[in-house]
């Protein structure tokens, strides 16, 4: 009988030896996301007598709900005449955070008359602080800090966005 309790506890005691894992020094490498150009944006000066393009821009448009949820998450790097695009279902007060954003980024709340109402300025990444809009917005731009700043954009100033279609 001792015998068996023997050979029982040998037996679950190498069993549970060789079916742990073993720590690895493997480490999951994943692709970075590539920015793929979707469109082209434009911002105005319409303060002046006579319009004036600030900018333009390459754009990738976040319309549907995973786009607008991930945004830019993710990214190491954006070169700095690129952006990206968010188009919201509906005109309202609309907040945005940093959550997974590795890079520093300027948030631009736009109305539903293609007019910027508001900025963010220098989000940092990774902070998870609600950044509201503070005013009704529809479309919201979101390029690298301090270009904002830069390009001199204003509170007034108009953006115009074309889609690149896709053959």
């Amino acid at each position: 009988m001792k015998k068996n309790i023997f050979l029982s506890v040998i037996l679950v005691f190498s069993l549970f030896i060789f079916s742990c894992k073993k720590e690895t020094d493997k480490k999951i490498v994943t692709e970075e996301i590539k920015f793929t150009k979707e469109g082209e944006l434009s911002v105005y000066n319409l303060q002046d007598s006579i319009p004036s393009q600030i900018v333009l821009l390459d754009i990738e448009i976040a319309d549907n709900d995973y786009e607008r949820e991930t945004g830019l998450m993710y990214r190491k790097t954006m070169e700095e005449k690129r952006g990206m695009l968010f188009i919201q279902k509906k005109f309202k007060q609309q907040n945005f955070y940093m959550k997974n954003t590795l890079i520093p980024l300027d948030i631009i709340y736009i109305d539903d008359q293609y007019k910027i109402v508001s900025f963010q300025k220098n989000a940092k990444p990774l902070d998870e602080t609600s950044l509201p809009s503070g005013k009704p917005a529809k479309y919201i731009l979101e390029i690298n800090s301090g270009l904002s700043d830069q390009w001199n954009l204003k509170v007034g100033d108009s953006i115009f966005f074309k889609r690149i279609l896709e053959l």
